[in-house]
């Protein structure tokens, strides 16, 4: 008599029942992804085959395979927080060692990196002095929390429609800022010196002959000097110059005199009332550091008091030929083999990668309704095998009995 068959399939039935504990078990943890156990016959070998007739001598564990399906996406309240919608994991390094997981419950350490709760740095592109990501070997991610230097300004834009009908002034009384009488129409501007200081820029146009406007500028409320004429033809389009030269003067102990060209290129001169469609300068303040998002490709943009944007790394994806192939190490976390093939690293929704999503957690994949009927069917399956031993001791036992 043989309990070898009854043996391996208690032993088989043991292990399923491990895997759905466990499943079970990780079934609020994030980013976890199911497993299953795959079984598979036994025979025993012989020096020239197995007979055709030949009854298996039980079962055995085979893999414990795992579903790297899409989990649920949940919304969460920190922007650090992230969750993968499609195929790929996080790169993150551990002191050196290179691991793979899906769980994004990130956070800042005292440095500013990025990382897990065990500490292990979240990897992707880093940025240039400009603030341009440089797509090259993956590094570990940093916040930044230094201020945005200020930048003075040295263009502005103005896009505008000076009003054709209006009349021709007479040369007296001539151009005075204070007094409306003497000007056609103005506006104002806000710019920027070399230590970020913001300053109020007054630009009057005077019509002083069909399509001709003489221009005067006046820098926070000091006197108004002419910066030249704009001259417009019969189609109501600006020609030579189209832009005009000033020098502020500063007396705040920035850069002085401060050279700024005003760009009058689009600006026009029809039948139609004056207005300013665009106001835009290359200068800013200075910033600090006030938030920062992840966008769906991955980039990191952190928000400044001064209204600018600037991106401070892109986080990078890695897929493989073979996820089964990975070691599972526990804490969400699964490391490369020779079986997995080597990373397939990339920038989010680039090639088959996912995009991400900021504030927000990939919960686990685990069916709770179909991981209990499973465990119901791994019941029965222990109670008969356990039931088919039984049965041969009692049979051992009639032959034992024989007299």
């Amino acid at each position: 008599m043989s309990f070898q068959q009854g043996l391996s399939g208690l032993n088989a039935a043991g292990k399923n029942l491990d895997a759905i504990g466990n499943n079970v078990a990780n079934a609020a943890t994030v980013g976890y992804k199911g497993s299953s156990t795959v079984f598979s016959d036994v025979f025993a070998g012989a020096a020239f085959g197995v007979a055709n007739n030949a009854i298996g001598i039980g079962t055995q564990v085979t893999d414990v395979a795992q579903d790297f399906g899409q989990g649920t996406l949940s919304i969460s309240t920190n922007p650090l927080d992230i969750a993968i919608n499609g195929a790929g994991l996080f790169r993150m390094n551990t002191s050196g060692t290179i691991s793979y997981s899906r769980n994004g419950q990130f956070q800042l350490d005292k440095n500013g990196f990025i990382v897990n709760a065990r500490g292990s740095r979240l990897t992707g592109y880093a940025v240039n002095s400009a603030g341009s990501i440089v797509p090259s070997a993956p590094v570990d991610l940093q916040i930044s929390s230094a201020d945005i230097a200020p930048v003075p300004t040295t263009t502005a834009n103005i896009v505008m429609n000076l009003d054709s009908s209006s009349a021709v002034l007479p040369a007296l009384p001539a151009f005075d800022q204070t007094n409306t009488a003497t000007f056609s129409s103005a506006t104002s501007l806000t710019v920027y010196d070399s230590l970020g200081s913001s300053h109020s820029v007054a630009l009057y146009f005077r019509k002083t002959a069909a399509g001709v406007y003489a221009t005067y500028s006046s820098l926070d409320g000091a006197t108004a000097t002419s910066r030249g004429n704009l001259t417009f033809n019969s189609s109501g389009a600006l020609t030579a110059p189209t832009s005009l030269a000033d020098s502020l003067v500063l007396t705040n102990g920035a850069t002085t005199p401060q050279a700024v060209t005003y760009n009058f290129a689009s600006s026009t001169q029809f039948g139609s009332p004056f207005a300013v469609s665009s106001l835009a300068q290359d200068g800013n303040a200075s910033g600090r550091l006030t938030g920062f998002t992840v966008g769906q490709d991955g980039t990191i943009l952190g928000r400044y008091s001064n209204g600018l944007t600037r991106a401070q790394g892109q986080v990078v994806l890695a897929n493989f030929t073979n996820l089964q192939g990975l070691q599972p190490l526990g804490n969400s976390s699964w490391a490369e083999t020779a079986d997995s093939g080597p990373p397939l690293v990339g920038a989010p929704s680039t090639g088959s990668l996912g995009i991400m999503q900021s504030g927000a957690l990939e919960q686990s994949n685990v069916d709770m309704t179909a991981e209990l009927v499973s465990m119901i069917t791994a019941q029965r399956v222990y109670q008969a095998n356990a039931q088919s031993i039984k049965t041969q001791d009692q049979v051992l036992q009639t032959l034992v009995n024989l007299r």
